[in-house]
């Protein structure tokens, strides 16, 4: 064999083993990726605070009473008191600033927010956050937000049009929130852990289970539901629950998924798992077309006639035409691809497939489930 065909082998054996590495690897997850850990979440945090510097396009105050009074108190906290005096200022607006506390988050951790208008405010381009206590659930304070608000959209208007492209009422503070509360959880003191499955199933939850187990060479891990899986902390690990977790995440798990159809009506999206199986069952899909045209004809009256009016006289044509007619057999026990490529060999719309995967169910010949958003 010449060196040319061997070269042309080898590589042809290099990418055939890639493809197969990476059919394996598309067909297996990290636990990471398929479970959390209890506790370790981020938590939402929320405020009200005030814009200022904005070039006109604050709110108006005398129509967004909230804003006047927040303004009001502010400045009387800082000794100016302007109290019945009459504010026409068209630079400052109210927002509510949103944001979320990171897991393990430590005081002076460095955290984003969004800024949003409460009031009617045209943009917040150019406008400065001032400090603004962000709350949790608990009504505890858990950081200062405060800085320069970036806005992706833009609005511009003149006497006779206007453009807006985005949301200009909507901007984002990088590292703009400082942590002033640290929340304890304490993760090394526990001696048993839950993983939450993200999208519950019981074999994956089994599969998990087993896959810890086996690198531990121990009954620790054990599914209590289709969601959750208690792993009780080896002795060697006690104390060092990072050691554990990191070692455990990158495990490799294939998923079990149920057969379902995911249909959004609204959009005509739809999307099947590769579990969907549909029994023997013959489909037929017509288009019905109906076409009005309007044609209006002048009549007019014959000439020197008396009390004869020129008069415009409807017209209308109407076609039906039906178009499209097929029948089609789908085989038992088809395949997701086969059953995509059949139905597209129907000349099948999205609109058109969402009703024949409806009927399909509705007699009992789809073995999955089709849940309609």
């Amino acid at each position: 064999m010449n060196k040319p065909i061997q070269r042309y082998l080898a590589v042809a054996l290099a990418a055939l083993a890639l493809t197969l590495y990476a059919a394996a690897a598309g067909a297996t997850s990290r636990i990471k990726d398929l479970a959390d850990v209890e506790g370790v979440r981020e938590n939402q945090l929320i405020g009200y605070g005030l814009v200022v510097g904005l070039n006109g396009t604050g709110d108006t105050l005398n129509n967004i009473p909230f804003t006047k009074q927040s303004l009001t108190a502010m400045l009387e906290r800082l000794g100016v008191n302007i109290r019945g005096a009459q504010l026409r200022t068209g630079n400052v607006a109210a927002v509510m600033v949103t944001g979320n506390l990171p897991a393990f988050a430590t005081q002076g951790t460095r955290v984003d927010v969004s800024v949003s208008a409460l009031g009617d405010a045209k943009s917040l381009q150019g406008g400065m956050l001032l400090v603004t206590p962000l709350l949790g659930a608990d009504g505890n304070v858990y950081a200062v937000a405060q800085g320069t608000v970036a806005v992706a959209g833009f609005s511009a208007e003149g006497e006779a049009a206007k453009i807006v492209r985005g949301v200009p009422t909507v901007g984002r503070i990088s590292n703009g929130a400082l942590v002033e509360r640290e929340i304890d959880f304490a993760i090394n003191r526990m001696s048993n852990l839950r993983l939450a499955l993200r999208n519950p199933d019981l074999t994956t939850a089994k599969r998990i289970a087993g896959a810890i187990n086996d690198f531990l060479g121990a009954a620790a891990a054990e599914p209590i539901d289709r969601a959750t899986i208690m792993l009780a902390v080896p002795p060697k690990y006690h104390g060092n629950l990072v050691a554990l977790l990191t070692e455990i995440e990158p495990l490799q798990i294939e998923p079990d998924l149920p057969a379902k159809v995911v249909i959004d009506d609204r959009s005509g999206v739809i999307v099947m798992g590769r579990d969907v199986r549909v029994a023997t069952v013959a489909v037929a899909q017509g288009n019905l077309t109906v076409t009005i045209t309007e044609t209006p004809q002048v009549s007019q009256p014959s000439p020197f006639s008396r009390g004869g009016r020129t008069r415009v006289v409807p017209r209308t044509r109407i076609g039906v035409q039906e178009e499209g007619v097929k029948l089609g057999v789908v085989d038992e026990g088809v395949s997701l691809r086969e059953l995509v490529d059949g139905l597209n060999a129907l000349g099948v719309g999205p609109r058109d497939l969402i009703s024949i995967l409806q009927a399909i169910k509705a007699s009992g010949a789809i073995q999955a489930e089709i849940e309609v958003m």
